[in-house]
């Protein structure tokens, strides 16, 4: 007999573009709640705005479409 080894699921953490638009959202939560002292200001705005980058470089057609949609 063969030795076989079980499957085992892949456990490597994923992330995906819902998880940061959800990370995007909870900066400017935190940000418009006064939860960032002055210092951390620059590093937390530097985060966000490369997160917003990558989301509109990554989803323009999507949220075009969004945008574009009758209310």
């Amino acid at each position: 007999m063969a030795d076989q080894t079980p499957e085992t699921p892949d456990t490597t953490p994923q992330i995906t573009l819902v998880d940061l638009q959800n990370a995007l959202r909870v900066i400017d939560v935190a940000a418009e709640r006064g939860a960032f002292k002055g210092a951390e200001l620059t590093s937390v705005g530097s985060v966000r705005d490369k997160l917003a980058a990558f989301l509109e470089a990554t989803l323009p057609q999507e949220e075009t479409a969004e945008d574009q949609a009758p209310a």
